[in-house]
């Protein structure tokens, strides 16, 4: 893997990679991958917004046992200020708005917080000619669990063909700190969430999914799985381009 990525950033005429640091198990392997490939060439970047002190702390336990360079980007007041004005801007907008609609917001609040880490990344990546790094792996991107233009946009997917268990795998080969292995996974996106609890499913369930098929998981489970791979096909691909000469 560590060979993979030196030949892209390579290919690119870059100088290293950068990634953000989450204090989870796919980042902190990635990081370590990254140093692997690029030695003295890696930016890891811790980026808060109004989170769980605890990540920012796994983060740089991450960092430390590596020995990572590693900066922090505070993204709150950001993230507050956009909000703000973007809610002024909205008013009472929609016309017509949904019972649903405290959830919607929700949603677009949490969404903002990838994408504003995503634009954060790039920002240090073009300073610095570096790649971003994403963290997803194989089974957050068969069902879309990443935000679109937030913790997707990125330029190189190390983990992308692999399932939970094999990150797990890697990450204790690779010397990731236990408690960054066993804590639950989470996206961070507000108190409390986790990703299983979002999904509806286990990674356990979508990884005998994909393995094995849709016979490997209970009916209810498969079609929820299912579901969510439709509803993110969009994600897997770029922009559809209207064609004025196509039939």
């Amino acid at each position: 893997m560590s060979e993979w990525l030196r030949a892209r950033v390579h290919e690119a005429g870059a100088h290293g990679i950068v990634l953000g640091l989450s204090g989870g198990i796919d980042s902190a392997v990635v990081a370590r991958v990254s140093q692997l490939a690029c030695p003295g060439g890696v930016m890891t970047v811790i980026m808060p917004a109004n989170s769980d002190p605890q990540d920012a702390a796994d983060a740089t336990l991450v960092a430390e046992t590596f020995d990572l360079p590693v900066m922090t980007i505070d993204l709150a007041r950001p993230l507050e200020a956009l909000l703000v004005q973007s809610q002024q801007a909205l008013g009472t907008w929609p016309p017509g708005a949904a019972p649903d609609d405290e959830k919607r917001a929700r949603l677009a609040q949490a969404n903002l917080k990838p994408r504003l880490r995503m634009t954060t990344l790039y920002y240090v990546a073009n300073r610095l000619n570096y790649l971003v790094a994403g963290t997803g792996n194989r089974a957050e991107i068969a069902v879309g669990y990443y935000t679109k233009y937030g913790d997707g946009g990125v330029d190189v997917l190390p983990l992308g063909a692999l399932v939970k268990s094999e990150v797990r795998s890697l990450a204790r080969e690779l010397g990731v700190p236990a408690r960054v292995i066993d804590k639950p996974p989470s996206a961070g996106l507000w108190a409390g969430q986790t990703d299983e609890g979002e999904m509806g499913f286990t990674y356990a369930d979508l990884e005998d999914y994909l393995l094995r098929g849709p016979d490997a998981v209970a009916p209810a489970t498969a079609m929820k799985i299912e579901r969510l791979a439709r509803a993110s096909e969009h994600k897997r691909h770029l922009p559809p381009v209207f064609q004025p000469h196509a039939k």
